[in-house]
């Protein structure tokens, strides 16, 4: 049953059209036993008033004033006829439209249905003229129970949309902190390679240069000399294959986590289906830089977004501005000076790690309140970086 839920609720119009079939077979059962010349024009009429609820997601507003419409066409057949036995109870699909409405378009267009429903309702019960205040009461307790369960499906389909935005972040994160762990721990395999490799070949030629001098007037050392040279070179070339066989695996560009301009306008839609408002400017050449300086700018951004969503308070808002001189690039965050303003309150772990971050960089971060009260993250980093 939950797969055959989630296979319905990614086929929207299924779902809509069993309802809509469901109210036109209650038009038929209500019909059976009225006249031959009554039943079929009353069926069609049932039938427009059930059609439109196939479309009521795809096109919310034209369905829900088509069966306006129609329970209006209704009211004055009723009117004209004098037949009260003409009511259709296919015009439950009034509150269906209400919620639609209420859930997928907006509270301000739902009022103004609401409004037309009243006025409609008022004039079919006097038309009916039997049990004005029942009928009345009745359809007040249909639309109001239409307009709250629509803001409680409204408010959990938001709420499971922020949860999964989050997620998304929050697997986004793991998987971008995993990738630089395995860029550093490369990093330091490569440094020690390198110093292994350097003093082993270092040895070696000192040791084969003394050989050579000595290979004539000293048999004994240079002998010594190729003892040597023979160990330095088997225990280098055992440290080789080690360290190699951790960096056999590569990872392809593709797979590789985005930088430059793509990685930040990644990071900021993440953040804004979080519900954080984020106007990000962009100044200067930014994909052509070095790849670590790039990392710095990318993880600077998101340290700070993460923050504002963290501490910033309810309706937080960021302005995320990376511009690129001629000799640095500058990353400034400022959030929208709430009570609650980003890093207040928290652990302080970010801060250390931009600092940690940008003073590898050898650059200069300023953070801290601004006079409006808003907080601010300013970062110089250099594109140069000296060694």
């Amino acid at each position: 049953m939950r797969r055959f839920s989630l296979w319905l609720r990614g086929k929207p119009m299924i779902a809509d059209s069993a309802l809509a079939l469901l109210f036109f077979i209650l038009e038929v059962v209500s019909f059976v036993g009225s006249d031959r010349d009554e039943r079929w024009p009353q069926l069609v009429l049932g039938l427009l008033i059930c059609l439109p609820v196939v479309w009521r997601r795809k096109y919310p507003r034209v369905s829900a004033a088509a069966i306006l419409l129609m329970s209006l066409t209704s009211t004055v057949i009723m009117w004209t006829t004098d037949n009260a036995a003409a009511e259709h109870p296919g015009l439950l699909a009034l509150g269906v439209a209400l919620y639609t409405l209420v859930a997928y378009v907006d509270r301000r267009t739902a009022a103004v249905y609401l409004g037309l429903l009243v006025v409609d309702t008022v004039l079919s019960s006097l038309v009916v003229r039997q049990d004005v205040i029942l009928g009345i009461i009745i359809s007040a307790l249909l639309f109001a129970l239409a307009w709250i369960t629509a803001e409680f499906f409204s408010a959990r389909r938001a709420y499971d949309e922020e949860v999964a935005a989050r997620l998304k972040v929050a697997e986004y994160d793991r998987d971008r902190r995993a990738e630089e762990a395995v860029a550093t721990e490369r990093t330091r395999i490569a440094r020690e390679l390198h110093d292994v490799v350097a003093h082993a070949v270092s040895v070696m030629i000192v040791q084969a240069d003394g050989a050579s001098f000595a290979v004539d007037t000293n048999p004994a050392l240079a002998k010594k000399a190729l003892g040597n040279i023979s160990s330095t070179g088997r225990d280098a070339l055992a440290e080789l294959r080690r360290t190699v066989s951790l960096l056999r695996s590569e990872v392809s560009d593709d797979a590789m986590p985005q930088h430059g301009t793509a990685g930040i306008a990644k990071v900021v839609e993440m953040m804004r289906a979080t519900g954080l408002h984020v106007r990000l400017e962009l100044t200067g050449e930014l994909d052509d830089i070095s790849p670590s300086v790039s990392l710095g700018i990318h993880r600077l951004v998101q340290e700070s977004l993460t923050n504002v969503l963290r501490h910033a308070g309810e309706n937080p808002k960021a302005r995320v501005t990376v511009r690129r001189t001629e000799t640095a690039v500058l990353v400034e965050v400022i959030d929208n000076g709430s009570a609650r303003s980003a890093f207040i309150g928290g652990s302080g772990n970010g801060l250390v790690g931009m600092r940690e971050r940008v003073h590898v960089l050898h650059g200069t971060l300023e953070t801290g309140r601004r006079p409006d009260g808003s907080w601010r993250v300013y970062a110089e980093l250099p594109l140069e970086i000296k060694d």
